[in-house]
């Protein structure tokens, strides 16, 4: 018999999101979470597959055929290794079609040394930039 096969150590494998339009999002998600390091690492027709090593976050066209909407209440949030990065990421999603939800800074409610920065891409979907910093540095 073989032995179990050893958990990693994240909670989620991925995480999807619907689009109305795969070229727009494509190219949107391509130079948005370029400013993070993360990359295409899967594409097929109709959906992408980003990471920087594995693809942990999809876009895709609703496998049901469907309409995509953006789940109120649900946001995706992305691992920065910088503010500038945190910044960067925040001016690419605007510069290329997206909205504002939370300018980049320093949010102490949520825990000291958070640092972020809100949007939504074009279908109306949550998307967050973090990383912690020291207080003083945010």
């Amino acid at each position: 018999m073989s032995s179990p096969a050893k958990l990693p150590a994240g909670a989620l494998s991925h995480v999807s999101l619907g689009t109305n339009d795969y070229p727009r999002a494509k190219a949107f998600y391509d130079q948005v979470l370029a400013a993070l390091q993360i990359r295409c690492l899967m594409d097929f027709p109709g959906g992408a597959g980003y990471g920087r090593a594995f693809p942990e976050f999809w876009i895709q066209q609703p496998h049901d055929g469907g309409r995509a909407s953006a789940g109120n209440g649900v946001h995706v949030c992305f691992l920065a290794n910088s503010v500038q990065e945190v910044k960067a990421f925040h001016a690419k999603a605007l510069e290329l079609g997206g909205r504002d939800d939370g300018p980049p800074g320093s949010r102490p409610e949520y825990t000291p040394g958070y640092y972020a920065a809100f949007v939504r891409d074009p279908d109306g979907n949550k998307l967050e930039a973090m990383l912690m910093v020291e207080p003083q540095a945010a």
